[in-house]
């Protein structure tokens, strides 16, 4: 598939994970294949961590957005955080109460506002993140949200608002949210797991809970961590022998490369089998940190893993 089409598919793309599996990660990663496509990108982080930007060489983002990419191509990524008490009192603000809405946040009335009606803070953010939808601030809009456990409960904020107030501004705001989430042209989502047993089942929860539940459309699952394969590990069997004092570590080593493969595999087949998604899979990286280079070279194979994909759109 062409990454240019697979990128312009949707208008919002929310990537959600379990805790620890590089969702964070794996939404920079998509950010910059799309810019190299020559798109627009907003890549928004809602947990209030700001770790996107250092990914690619930048000072972390704030509610300003902050330029972090620019393509020969013309393509871009921007970042931004959106935190709830930020949406909060820019939507305060945008409806004739910015002195109000300022004065409540430095006396701290502005979270018992937020908690009188439950679900109005993701709803508050995810609105915002549908204006610059609508207002069409960037070719994409890709959303790192909430951990996996919280996603769930995140999405479903609109419905349950909209539930609780049934008439207003907080209504009509619900229900233009649940619109975006509805339309597989204006949003999916991408979830992100590596190969290991229990965050496994947790994308496919997940996955369930967020079609069935939120009614929200699902595009490829992104597969981080995944080992490549080592020649000759077998040989090392057949030639420990000669090997003296270094065989018992070289077997142990290469038991344990083997394993893990074989679990590996095992897990991303299980997955293909009760979760019948496109898989993107990104390789596992030896390093602590995330910076360009490692960036570029993840962003080198998910353009290389979209371009395998068929029959997905």
């Amino acid at each position: 598939m062409d990454p240019g089409q697979f990128f312009a598919s949707s208008r919002v793309l929310i990537v959600a994970g379990k805790g620890g599996v590089g969702k964070t990660t794996a939404s920079a990663t998509l950010a910059l294949a799309a810019a190299r496509t020559g798109r627009s990108v907003l890549l928004v982080e809602v947990a209030g961590r700001s770790a996107t930007a250092p990914m690619f060489g930048a000072a972390p983002q704030g509610y300003e957005e902050r330029a972090v990419f620019d393509h020969v191509d013309g393509g871009s990524v921007r970042c931004r955080s959106i935190t709830p008490d930020e949406a909060l009192v820019e939507w305060l603000s945008t409806h004739g109460f910015g002195r109000i809405a300022r004065r409540m946040a430095r006396t701290g009335i502005l979270e018992i506002v937020a908690t009188a009606t439950p679900g109005i803070k993701d709803l508050l953010v995810l609105g915002r993140i549908k204006a610059l939808e609508q207002q069409r601030v960037a070719d994409l809009i890709i959303v790192d949200a909430p951990a996996a456990g919280h996603a769930v409960q995140f999405l479903q904020a609109p419905s349950g608002v909209r539930d609780t107030a049934r008439a207003g501004v907080l209504n009509r705001q619900a229900v233009e949210v649940m619109e975006m989430l509805d339309d597989p042209r204006r949003c999916r989502a991408m979830l992100v797991s590596i190969p290991e047993e229990t965050p496994v089942n947790e994308l496919i929860e997940t996955a369930f809970a967020v079609e069935d539940r939120v009614g929200l459309a699902l595009g490829p699952v992104i597969i981080n961590g995944i080992l490549p394969a080592i020649e000759g590990l077998d040989a090392v069997d057949a030639s420990a022998a000669l090997l003296a004092t270094e065989a018992a570590d070289l077997r142990l080593a290469a038991d344990l490369r083997r394993n893990r493969m074989a679990l590996q595999a095992e897990q991303l087949d299980r997955l293909a089998d009760r979760l019948p998604l496109a898989q993107l899979r990104l390789p596992q990286l030896f390093t602590h940190t995330i910076g360009p280079d490692e960036l570029t070279h993840l962003a080198d194979e998910a353009t290389s893993s979209i371009e395998t994909l068929k029959g997905w759109a």
